[in-house]
């Protein structure tokens, strides 16, 4: 294999990965706020996440992977001011904060699983680490970080030097009030809340300075701390999280353990519909079930979010996704087709195809996982082995070779490209298709070639093989 090459957001270059202790990897990935049904934008991120972390393990790495569910203090607003997100949603819907927690995450899970998101070896809530957070701000208020005024405790980001440098902001450039607003208690307008002391929050807890709540970014470093230690390999998130969240967890991390907190940042780009930002009152906001019931496979739209490469944005459109189901049944049909081989001689031309689309596969994510790039040497090797199919120059031997090398591309690509179950159709489609299969039984083929003429003018090509009848989207 090649060298693998990651885009470090905190040194701004491409830098080779290498582990702090390899094999083994550790992995910080931000994960949901339970308030509400994530969005394809949240998806995009977990699904990169996902594919990261299968292509470390097609690599042979032993990734922990951590992904945290915030259940609490995580704000409207990236201030110390403004509601609790889950507690405007328990207001909203006249339930308990814990409630609506518990029913999103719930959903959450339910959405990854649709999309083959593999699950990490943990999934801690904010909720269950209230010590572990107390614990780390007084460490820093011990060591001169943070303060205590009325009950709430602050960072002090002047006593932080590198303070910025994730980010690229410098501290005297930032301006108060833009994405953190002024509160009289701060020593300084930039410095950020750890411990939130407010009447009238449902969810508080004691702590040794009264009642109250974590600040959303103490949750992060508190819970990479306890399940990955105090140096982890890669850290991911969205490009939205930068600042101040990531910064925040880096300076928090660093001042309390006197060591890097992270080795290799990486973020994906933010997710575009039809060209515009994704909101309701645009009317293209979008989430798992908004798109299945509009009758889209959950593998059509994993693929559709993992083929553009993570650090460029991805425009997500309706026709896009149905592309990226053509896409993934032709890379079906072609495992179909192999399958179907019976010829027992060897022709000696597969091999080159194989280690082909091997290298072109491992070069484009080895290239900062591109995935694009490695898309595209895929989609040569299906061109390649069709054309074998086609010329009948492929031997049984060698069809299950390059069945067993899509099955190790689709280790990382998780969008199951062995399976027999076809794309979602449309019930007219469907029905046709068991009217065609029908008309062929009764020997009635002028009936069946006008079935798969219809069939064909609605997007579906369809195959007679001596195993029956097999279609695909084109």
């Amino acid at each position: 294999m090649g060298t693998l090459k990651f885009l470090n957001t905190f040194s701004g270059t491409l830098e080779e990965f290498v582990p702090l202790d390899p094999p083994r990897c550790l992995m910080y990935n931000c994960g949901p706020t339970v308030y509400n049904d994530v969005h394809i934008g949240n998806l995009r991120a977990f699904v990169f996440a996902d594919v990261l972390r299968r292509y470390l393990e097609y690599r042979g790495y032993q990734v922990r992977q951590v992904v945290n569910i915030t259940d609490v203090g995580h704000l409207l607003e990236d201030s110390d001011e403004g509601e609790d997100k889950i507690e405007v949603k328990a207001r909203e819907e006249r339930k308990d904060p814990w409630e609506i927690a518990d029913f999103y995450a719930r959903r959450f899970f339910e959405d990854i699983a649709k999309l083959n998101i593999r699950r990490a070896a943990a999934y801690p809530r904010a909720t269950e680490h209230i010590s572990d957070m107390i614990e780390m701000i007084e460490r820093l208020v011990a060591k001169g970080y943070a303060y205590v005024v009325n009950g709430s405790v602050y960072y002090d980001v002047r006593k932080f030097e590198p303070y910025g440098r994730l980010s690229g902001k410098v501290l005297s450039e930032l301006k108060p009030g833009s994405r953190v607003e002024v509160h009289q208690e701060k020593r300084y307008p930039l410095d950020f809340c750890l411990w939130i002391r407010k009447g009238g929050h449902i969810m508080q807890w004691d702590s040794p300075w009264g009642r109250g709540y974590p600040g959303w970014h103490i949750e992060c470093s508190a819970m990479a701390w306890k399940l990955l230690g105090e140096t982890i390999d890669i850290h991911t998130g969205g490009e939205d999280n930068i600042f101040p969240h990531h910064e925040s967890e880096i300076a928090q991390s660093e001042a309390c353990h006197g060591k890097k907190f992270v080795r290799y940042w990486l973020h994906t780009k933010h997710l575009l519909v039809d060209g515009k930002k994704m909101s309701k009152s645009a009317g293209n906001f979008y989430t798992l079930r908004d798109l299945e019931d509009l009758g889209y496979a959950p593998v059509a739209i994993r693929y559709l979010l993992l083929s553009a490469h993570y650090r460029q944005p991805l425009n997500f459109t309706l026709p896009g996704l149905e592309a990226a189901a053509t896409s993934v049944g032709r890379l079906r049909e072609l495992y179909r087709r192999l399958e179907e081989v019976e010829e027992p001689r060897s022709f000696g031309e597969a091999a080159a195809v194989l280690e082909a689309g091997r290298l072109g596969f491992e070069e484009g994510f080895d290239d900062d996982l591109n995935a694009s790039r490695a898309l595209a040497a895929l989609f040569t090797f299906v061109k390649e082995a069709n054309r074998l199919i086609d010329q009948r120059r492929i031997g049984r031997a060698e069809a299950e070779a390059l069945c067993g090398a899509l099955r190790s591309f689709d280790s990382v690509l998780g969008i199951e490209i062995a399976a027999q179950e076809e794309l979602r159709l449309a019930p007219e489609a469907e029905a046709l298709l068991r009217e065609r299969e029908e008309a062929r039984s009764r020997k009635d083929y002028r009936r069946a070639d006008e079935i798969r003429e219809r069939l064909r003018q609605m997007g579906i090509e369809v195959t007679d093989t001596a195993q029956g009848q097999r279609y695909r989207k084109r």
